[in-house]
């Protein structure tokens, strides 16, 4: 289980950009974070990472607290940053150098092959597409079979029917592993698709303005009239989040949510 207690993060400029985050997630749980630009999505990842320390609060995996890069913690970002002159299966395994050689050729073989990418291992990166790159990105995130995988807005530079593809392969990564997964994404769509739980942020500083449960069985239709109606709830928390009422942390109950979510319809 990752826990964020109490987070806190100013910066030097003295911005405040995160301020009370108290969130548990589960193992094998995959939540999405969802929330506007400037709420301090990313910087909550980067602090789940070890890559930046908390101002206020901590954050810890099974009790023990990050404080660094954290070799059970796993992150793939925006942008796929495939190491030009490595081939894909030595860019996939990068993080394999403690393994024997034939132990990393088929881990890595596996990966890629579950990911859509088998045959491409004596490829270089400037021969594949954006989404084929990405691919790599996530298999090299999990070829060490991390606890947990951080994912900052990992197909927001895609086609939809790109990003759709991935969604599906990521949940077929997930399912042979289990690993937790954290989700950053400004996409309601996508958060549906993915998480068993979406936590909605309001900015200025960032908090956490409501969290919503995902009950639908996956694969999840998404022209279905309950994928529909979840994400006009949505929709109306970002709303709230974004208002006067949300800046004072107004509760949001379920009425004022069915309410707000009929001016979506």
């Amino acid at each position: 289980m990752i826990t964020f207690d109490g987070i806190g993060k100013r910066y030097a400029n003295q911005t405040l950009a995160l301020e009370g985050i108290n969130l548990s997630v589960g193992d094998g749980e995959i939540i999405a974070i969802l929330g506007g630009s400037g709420c301090g999505k990313s910087t909550l990842l980067r602090l789940a990472s070890g890559l930046d320390q908390p101002t206020a609060g901590t954050v810890a995996l099974d009790g023990a607290v990050i404080r660094e890069p954290h070799p059970a913690i796993g992150m793939v970002f925006q942008e796929p940053r495939l190491l030009p002159w490595l081939k894909i299966s030595d860019n996939a395994g990068f993080g394999l150098a403690s393994l024997d050689e034939a132990t990393r050729r088929e881990r890595v073989k596996r990966v890629l092959e579950r990911i859509g990418l088998g045959g491409y291992g004596d490829s270089w990166p400037r021969e594949l597409s954006g989404g084929q790159a990405q691919r790599v990105a996530i298999a090299r995130a999990l070829v060490p079979q991390p606890k947990v995988l951080l994912l900052d807005e990992p197909f927001s530079a895609l086609d939809p029917f790109t990003r759709a593809s991935l969604q599906e392969a990521l949940l077929s990564l997930w399912a042979a592993q289990k690993p937790t997964l954290v989700i950053v994404t400004h996409d309601i769509e996508e958060a549906i698709v993915l998480a068993d739980r979406i936590a909605v942020m309001r900015p200025s500083p960032g908090r956490i303005f409501t969290e919503i449960k995902v009950d639908l069985p996956r694969p999840r239709a998404r022209l279905s009239d309950e994928f529909i109606a979840l994400e006009r709830r949505i929709l109306s928390a970002l709303d709230g989040s974004l208002s006067k009422a949300g800046a004072e942390q107004k509760p949001y109950g379920v009425d004022e949510a069915a309410a707000a979510a009929a001016h979506w319809w």
